[in-house]
């Protein structure tokens, strides 16, 4: 690579103006085409910064930080296990777009986050690693079903809050037909053990991903008749009139309720 556009790419990519942005990611995308990814390690670690961009500050270069995604995901495998010691960065903004990258890769980063996973013991970084997994749209997926079932149960409330919403992103990716009873069975008792929750954001993904359950086709005739009544007494309008007083949990009820 030559240095003169090395400097030119950094310059553009250190800059606040999205069409600056834009053009040097377009550098970026040519200078690869030219070199190859296998040796673009530096352009990678240029644009990787804009990851640090907070999307809710700047509105504006939302489609940057989304174009800067994708041209990582291009760069190849090879990035996999870089973008995962990333992960740990500990920078909000950065974490989750690292994620975001890693679910867009898709199956191959599966392992190599189930493995980082059992070897750390922070919640929050495991927190992480189970939103990533979340996103990765993949009937592979099932390989971290059990992973995700013991992290529902945990006593970090950020990690469990993760980990029963990663539950009904699991449900989007895996055939039913891919879950055996075992799984299935798990999934669903799980979830109606997180709806006794004491935190109504864990009750309300609880509902939500039951919810997932039913639209993606896992739940039986029965299973769906219990869920509805489920939903409707969360709501307060079956026969006991009681229902769940924290808005969130009832909201998700109500969206439950349209996959009937």
């Amino acid at each position: 690579m030559q240095k003169d556009s090395h400097g030119t790419i950094k310059k553009l990519l250190a800059s606040e103006k999205l069409e600056d942005l834009r053009q040097g990611l377009e550098l970026v995308r040519n200078e690869v085409i030219r070199i190859g990814s296998s040796e673009a390690r530096p352009l990678f670690e240029i644009v990787t910064t804009i990851f640090y961009i907070d999307p809710l500050d700047r509105p504006d270069l939302a489609p940057i930080l989304d174009e800067a995604i994708s041209l990582i995901v291009g760069f190849g495998e090879w990035v996999i296990p870089v973008l995962v010691d990333n992960l740990d960065v500990g920078d909000i903004k950065a974490q989750f777009a690292i994620a975001h990258t890693l679910g867009r890769i898709g199956s191959d980063a599966i392992n190599p986050l189930m493995t980082e996973y059992k070897m750390s013991t922070d919640p929050t970084y495991r927190s992480f690693i189970l939103y990533a997994l979340g996103k990765i749209k993949s009937p592979k997926i099932v390989l971290a079903t059990q992973l995700v079932l013991e992290a529902a149960q945990s006593d970090d409330l950020e990690l469990r809050d993760t980990a029963v919403r990663a539950i009904g992103k699991f449900a989007e990716s895996i055939p039913a037909s891919n879950l055996s009873e075992k799984q299935h069975q798990e999934f669903i008792e799980q979830l109606h053990a997180n709806l006794a929750d004491t935190n109504p954001g864990v009750r309300a993904k609880a509902v939500r991903s039951l919810g997932k359950l039913t639209k993606y086709g896992h739940l039986t005739e029965l299973e769906r008749e219990k869920l509805k009544k489920l939903c409707h007494l969360i709501l307060g309008t079956d026969e006991n009139f009681e229902w769940d007083r924290a808005y969130i949990v009832r909201k998700e009820a109500e969206e439950a309720l349209l996959y009937f």
